[in-house]
């Protein structure tokens, strides 16, 4: 087994604590809200915190059905969030998993950068190749933009 390692940093006007209240403490309300492909996330282990597992269902005739992700960090006050993909159509036959490590520090203009280390833990000698985490990170992009986008238009929310 090998990790690959990628560091990506994205920046954004949306103050820190409301972009962390969105993405990880309200994920499971408002990313199905959002993306139209994700019909739902559920709980399928613990209590929604730190060692829970999630299901993200997606709607019926798309390319992926389910991920699960395991969180392992919760950390409201310091706005981090470690977790886990460790089951589902994306990690196939050449991932044990894939843990993403997420820290939203403020920036200069009232928002926030988003600093993201994603770890690809790979089975046996595959090599991960960055256009598959190109390929990963631009899905990652997506969400954000339309969070950011819904934060933007509606100032009051997660405020």
């Amino acid at each position: 087994m090998g990790v690959n390692s990628y560091s990506d940093d994205v920046s954004t006007t949306v103050a820190p604590t409301r972009l962390f209240k969105a993405l990880v403490v309200d994920a499971d309300n408002i990313i199905p809200k959002l993306m139209p492909h994700v019909k739902n996330i559920e709980i399928v282990e613990g209590d929604g915190g730190a060692g829970s597992i999630k299901k993200m269902n997606f709607v019926e005739g798309g390319p992926i059905k389910y991920l699960k992700h395991k969180l392992h960090v919760i950390d409201d006050k310091n706005l981090v969030t470690k977790y886990s993909l460790i089951e589902g159509d994306v990690p196939g036959d050449k991932l044990e998993s894939v843990t993403y490590a997420i820290k939203f520090e403020a920036s200069g203009n009232g928002g926030c950068v988003c600093k993201t280390l994603t770890e690809y833990h790979t089975k046996g000698d595959y090599v991960f190749k960055e256009e598959e985490h190109n390929e990963g990170k631009k899905q990652a992009m997506d969400l954000f933009k339309a969070v950011e986008s819904y934060l933007l238009a509606n100032p009051s929310v997660y405020a």
